[in-house]
Parts: structure tokens; C-alpha cells; sequence
């Protein structure tokens, strides 16, 4: 069984809560949209990779300046040190950023369904369509409406197993697939650096998670 990669997502300018996670991430998220102006702060003090993140509204972000600005400040992280940057397949000039970003960094494209979990055929275009646009790591994320939406999750994870794919749903329904989908290959398991800071929902914390990993390796 592949060990899964942990990635700590930072909502905050905790550092403390930062350096107690440390120790069992493999990476950590840089969620500019919800940290606000002292990101770049929180990113200096990082002694693991991590990856940056402006997200949209739409697709679940905090962001709420102009969409050039979102792309400025995505583009600072990637001379600031990030080791992937993360942008949505629906981004304005995708083709033009990918390129730059891949200069400097690795380039993630994701796609969010806040609202549902689409048939496996809609997902299977979304990561194609990642893959054709140039994506180093492809992420797609739904949300649970029923406990089937994990087994959809896990079918999409089997249809690319050369793809660099992480793929779960959201919510209480969905924490099957956020869990077991990065112990059979997918990608990147995000976790809350603390209880009460995570970024999404169904999302557990990194010591949670951690754990159960721990358990399924014995």
C-alpha cells in the first residue's frame, strides 16, 4: 500500500499550530485566499515543500479581490518558493499560465464541485482535460450526496493509474474517499493543521489523520 502523501493546510497566521503539525506533514497548503496579507510571512517560516493556493468563490475560496490580483499574488509564490501552485481548470488564460508557473514550480490543476458528485464519465473529461492543459498533478474534488460518491471517487482514482491524480469528495459523506483515496494512490491527503481550521468540509486534522494512517501501515 502506497503511503500517502500529508499535506497540512495553513487558513491562518498560527505558526504555532504550524510547527506542532510539522512533524506529520510531508508538505503544507499556503491558502492565500484565507491567510490574507500575511501569507508571505507564513510561507518564509515553512521548513517543509508546500504549495500555494488563491482559490475562487466559487470553487470554495475566500478570495475577494480582482482576478488579475488572485493570479499576482499565485505568481509571487511561485519566486517566493512554492513547489507546486495550484489553479482551477476554469482559470481565464490557462494555457498561457500553466507555462510560467512550470518555469519555477510544479503546476496542480483542480476542479471543485461544491454542490455535488458528477457521473464518472464527467469526471474522467475534467482530468483529461488537466492532463491536455499540461498539469504536473491533477486534482478533482466533489462533494458527497450519498455514500456511492466515494466508490465514484475511487473508480475515477482506477481510471488513471499513470496520472498523478488526487481525487475525494467532501463532506461527513465523503470522508471514506478522503481517507482510502491517497492510501491507494491519489495523490495528496489534505488535512487541518488544527481543529476548527479547516479549509473544507469533512476535512479531519493532520493528527487524525496521521493516525489512521499509522494504523492501516501496521
Amino acid at each position: 500500500m502506497k503511503k500517502p502523501v500529508i499535506c497540512g493546510v495553513i487558513v491562518d497566521s498560527d505558526m504555532a499550530a504550524v510547527r506542532k503539525a510539522e512533524p506529520l506533514v510531508d508538505m503544507f497548503e499556503v491558502r492565500i485566499d484565507l491567510i490574507g496579507s500575511d501569507w508571505q510571512d507564513a510561507a518564509r517560516q515553512l521548513g517543509k515543500p508546500w504549495t500555494a493556493c488563491n482559490r475562487m468563490v466559487k470553487e470554495g475560496g475566500g478570495w475577494q479581490g480582482s482576478e488579475a490580483r488572485r493570479k499576482e499574488e499565485l505568481l509571487k509564490a511561485r519566486e517566493l518558493g512554492a513547489s507546486i501552485v495550484d489553479i482551477e481548470l476554469g482559470i481565464t488564460n490557462l494555457e498561457r499560465l500553466v507555462p510560467i508557473i512550470k518555469k519555477k514550480a510544479k503546476c496542480l490543476i483542480s476542479f471543485h464541485d461544491m454542490e455535488k458528485t458528477p457521473p464518472l464519465d464527467n469526471l474522467e473529461m475534467m482530468v483529461r482535460r488537466q492532463l491536455d492543459a499540461g498539469a504536473d498533478i491533477c486534482k478533482v474534488v466533489t462533494t458527497a450526496r450519498e455514500f456511492r460518491d466515494n466508490l465514484t471517487m475511487l473508480e475515477l482514482l482506477a481510471a488513471f493509474p499513470e496520472a498523478n491524480l488526487t481525487a475525494f469528495a467532501m463532506g461527513d459523506l465523503g470522508l471514506v474517499s478522503r481517507v482510502i483515496c491517497p492510501l491507494l494512490g491519489g495523490g495528496i491527503a489534505y488535512a487541518a493543521i488544527k481543529k476548527g481550521g479547516e479549509s473544507a468540509p469533512g476535512q479531519v486534522t493532520v493528527a487524525e489523520l496521521y493516525k489512521l494512517y499509522e494504523m492501516a501501515n501496521k
